[in-house]
């Protein structure tokens, strides 16, 4: 009993250690973010993929259509970086 106990409790460390170690550190640039974001990997960002990680989708709605600026229906890496240049990304 001792053995399954001794195993769960490593596992866990284990588990728990890996997800740490796959966190970046600090603010992320925001190509980091497009490119996670950009879960196809074609480049640009579809508004469902720019909403996945949008609480609310109404301001996602929005936000994405401001950031569009060529209307085209995606959002490139450019377009997407015009928001953290402005300071629009940074938490205050």
């Amino acid at each position: 009993m001792k053995n399954i106990a001794t195993i769960a409790a490593t596992l866990t460390l284990v588990v728990s250690t890996s997800f740490a170690v796959d966190r970046p550190k600090g603010p992320r640039s925001p190509e980091e973010v497009f490119k996670e974001l950009d879960t196809n990997h074609d480049g640009k960002l579809s508004p469902a993929e720019y909403k996945a990680n949008k609480g609310n989708v109404a301001y996602g709605d929005r936000e994405f259509k401001n950031l569009d600026k060529n209307n085209d229906g995606f959002l490139t890496l450019e377009e997407f970086s015009a928001k953290h240049e402005k300071g629009e990304g940074k938490k205050k």
